[in-house]
């Protein structure tokens, strides 16, 4: 099927990292389910691992203007640490049902988001850490975590360059330390790995685009028709999934 349907597949992934980048969520939350279209769920979190880890890389190249060194103490440690339990307890669900639950994430996600303009969590160590344990947990097991890393990372009031490079640096330990464990579980197989540096150019070119637009309009212009996407997003997984 991938061989069809690989410029489609292509296109959706360059897809992926412009809107990740724009909205600030992270191009894991478009990447997976586009590429559960293509793989099996747990083939599609081994993918995910590695583009994350050359688009993180990308990221940091292209918005290195200073991290936040506490944020990434409080919330990427946390971070790191559950993303090892995630990805180790994904071997134990069922391939459909982690589908499922990626599609309700993305459902509930999206509409609170949407509903609650306003939501701000308080910049707090606490409160960092809760989100570095969510958003871990979450990307070792479903695949995606920064969408709750992105509306953790808001409330310490970064500009958007600051915002996106301490987020990439957090979500580089987060890949590195899944990788191993998706590496163990054999998610990782000989066969996919041409696609890597393909993925690379992909998440070069995409960043690329994605600061430029970034330059032209604000984050919150973006922020609405992200959030929508993801919406449609969730629901296309379960209308998959059904048919």
């Amino acid at each position: 099927m991938l061989s069809k349907y690989f410029g489609v597949f292509l296109f959706l992934v360059l897809l992926a990292e412009i809107l990740g980048t724009v909205g600030g969520f992270g191009s894991s939350v478009f990447f997976v389910p586009v590429a559960n279209y293509f793989f099996k769920f747990q083939t599609v979190l081994g993918l995910t691992a590695l583009f994350h880890l050359a688009s993180n890389v990308v990221k940091i190249a292209f918005f290195k203007k200073g991290i936040d060194k506490r944020v990434i103490i409080y919330l990427g440690i946390p971070a790191v640490l559950f993303v090892i339990i995630g990805a180790y307890l994904s071997q134990f669900f069922n391939t459909n049902l982690l589908s499922y639950f990626l599609g309700g994430f993305l459902i509930v996600l999206s509409i609170v988001f949407l509903i609650f303009k306003d939501l701000v969590i308080k910049a707090s160590n606490k409160n960092a850490i809760i989100g570095g344990i969510l958003s871990g947990f979450s990307a070792g097991l479903l695949g995606t975590g920064g969408a709750i890393r992105g509306i953790t990372l808001s409330a310490f009031k970064m500009n958007k360059e600051k915002f996106i490079a301490t987020s990439a640096i957090i979500d580089l330990g987060v890949d590195l330390s899944r990788s191993v464990v998706y590496y163990k579980n054999g998610y990782i197989q000989k066969d996919i790995l041409y696609i890597i540096p393909i993925l690379l150019v992909i998440s070069v070119i995409g960043t690329y685009i994605g600061k430029k637009i970034l330059n032209k309009i604000s984050q919150d212009q973006f922020r609405n028709f992200v959030l929508i996407l993801i919406l449609i997003i969730g629901i296309s997984s379960f209308v998959s999934l059904w048919f």
